[in-house]
């Protein structure tokens, strides 16, 4: 079965021409929404994604503008509002080492590198200079840990296994 990712949602038309107004939800949106590049649009309710190609793209304050092929003027993008933009899994581009996609950090289990268990990854923040992924404790507690190489000493994807050397008052 096929893996999908959201890459966007489409929130509003912009113009007359058929630009629409996408909240970007991924970390690559020049190459996400490169002219010609293949996205699939998923409406409320929809099981199946139809395929569309990005005609063009620009920022816009906080979004992304795009139009696409086939879709001209105002009211062929009227109905597309409230879509869903996404991208198969064999679309997800190689990432250099020591970088890893959402989904492949949430619900991995942290131990501390003595194999103590901290808990299971529930969510990744992007705060600033680094992310932070919280960990939901055994007993309810979330934990925030910074992804420098000072804290986080391994990770396997593959496992969904972390293992971290805590700074002072980190776990407390």
């Amino acid at each position: 079965m096929e893996k999908w990712f959201n890459v966007g949602k489409i929130v509003n038309t912009h113009g007359i021409r058929g630009e629409i107004r996408v909240i970007s939800r991924t970390d690559f949106p020049d190459e996400r929404y490169q002219v010609g590049n293949t996205l699939y649009l998923f409406m409320p309710g929809e099981m199946e994604g139809r395929p569309v190609i990005v005609a063009s793209h620009r920022k816009h304050k906080s979004f992304d503008l795009l139009t696409f092929e086939g879709f001209e003027g105002l009211n062929t993008v009227e109905p597309l509002k409230g879509g869903l933009l996404k991208i198969k899994e064999s679309q997800l581009g190689e990432l250099n080492e020591g970088e890893y996609y959402f989904h492949e950090i949430i619900g991995c289990l942290v131990k501390t590198i003595e194999g103590e268990e901290i808990g299971k990854v529930t969510e990744v923040l992007t705060p600033g200079a680094n992310d932070v992924w919280v960990v939901k404790g055994k007993a309810g507690k979330d934990y925030y840990i910074p992804y420098i190489e000072q804290v986080v000493k391994k990770v396997d994807p593959a496992e969904k296994l972390i293992f971290i050397e805590p700074m002072e008052g980190l776990l407390s």
